[in-house]
């Protein structure tokens, strides 16, 4: 490994599938990465969806959801690990006090370096609940993980393609185009992908 492969940071980028990844949770996935370290990483997949709506998750946690505009938006399948807990991944909200720099008004929320916050806490549903909460959500349930240097070497192996993350496509464009979508933002079409995964 090189060192410029041991220091690649992909926090706010897009993993995006290659068509020769047939395993059935991976296969045709955008993830939105939220953590990505040394030690590992994290992220979400932002296309595949789960078989629940928005309200009947709501429903499920007991939380009357009063935003019309989320009603009928799918959830997403964010992963194999820690499938039954939600992730809620929005815009980012800052509380304004003058003696920090910052931070979320969630109780425990994760924000990702020049990109959105992932939050974990109750109150966001509680928010959402209400009316208010962020302008731009999506839940998912589960969350996807790599263990030390797994990631890099599935990268070598040309398992993924990265690219600079759009907020736009995880939030405005629907979820059966988000993986075209994101092969967009660099220039390609699925169809010029070779299926077989492997090294040029």
């Amino acid at each position: 490994m090189t060192a410029d492969s041991a220091s690649i940071d992909l926090k706010h980028h897009f993993l995006i599938a290659m068509p020769g990844l047939e395993d059935e949770t991976f296969a045709r996935s955008v993830i939105y990465m939220c953590e990505h370290s040394p030690r590992g990483a994290m992220g979400l997949i932002i296309n595949k969806p789960a078989d629940i709506s928005m309200r009947l998750l709501f429903d499920k946690v007991e939380l009357p959801l009063r935003r019309e505009d989320l009603m009928q938006n799918p959830v997403s399948q964010g992963g194999p690990v820690q499938t039954e807990r939600g992730f809620v991944l929005h815009d980012p909200l800052r509380m304004d006090k003058p003696q920090d720099d910052g931070g979320s008004i969630y109780a425990s929320t994760l924000t990702v370096p020049g990109g959105l916050e992932m939050t974990t806490s109750r109150d966001v549903l509680e928010a959402l609940s209400s009316g208010a909460g962020p302008r731009r959500v999506l839940i998912t349930l589960g969350y996807s993980s790599w263990g030390e240097g797994q990631l890099e070497s599935e990268l070598g192996e040309n398992t993924w393609l990265t690219v600079p993350a759009s907020a736009d496509v995880i939030f405005d464009v629907p979820m059966a185009e988000r993986y075209d979508r994101a092969l967009d933002l660099l220039g390609l079409k699925s169809w010029m992908l070779s299926p077989e995964a492997g090294h040029a």
